[in-house]
């Protein structure tokens, strides 16, 4: 019984890893509420652009990921539902998944992409 269970377990696990690897299980938030949700304050962002990039520009309120790394368990909000939303440079890049696929398999379920990375963010629109 104790290695059914085991078994259980870790299927379970796998699963859940799998699923962290799925791009389709990180829906897009667009600039219009990633820019409310930055006013607001009522998300995690994390920008998975460079240190001069970040240096440049990123959106208000967001955190470089190079600076969280070491620490990103901890730094992550200790509600596993919060919100956390990940970009990079454009749609073209694919460094947000990173930080995505990290605070997934920390067990966070609210993860989201801002697709047009920061070249969208700074886009006149």
């Amino acid at each position: 019984m104790k290695n059914i269970i085991a078994l259980f377990i870790l299927g379970f696990s796998l699963n859940s890893l799998a699923d962290c690897m799925e791009n389709s299980n990180y829906p897009t938030v667009s600039k219009t509420d990633l820019q409310k949700i930055a006013e607001n304050k009522s998300a995690f962002i994390i920008d998975v652009n460079s240190d001069d990039s970040y240096k440049k520009s990123h959106v208000p309120g967001a955190v470089h990921f190079d600076a969280i790394e070491k620490t990103f368990a901890t730094s992550l909000p200790a509600d596993k539902n919060a919100e956390i939303i990940t970009y990079c440079g454009s749609t073209m890049c694919s460094a947000w998944q990173k930080a995505a696929r990290k605070a997934c398999k920390l067990g966070y379920k609210n993860i989201k992409h801002f697709k047009e990375g920061i070249a969208g963010w700074n886009k006149n629109s």
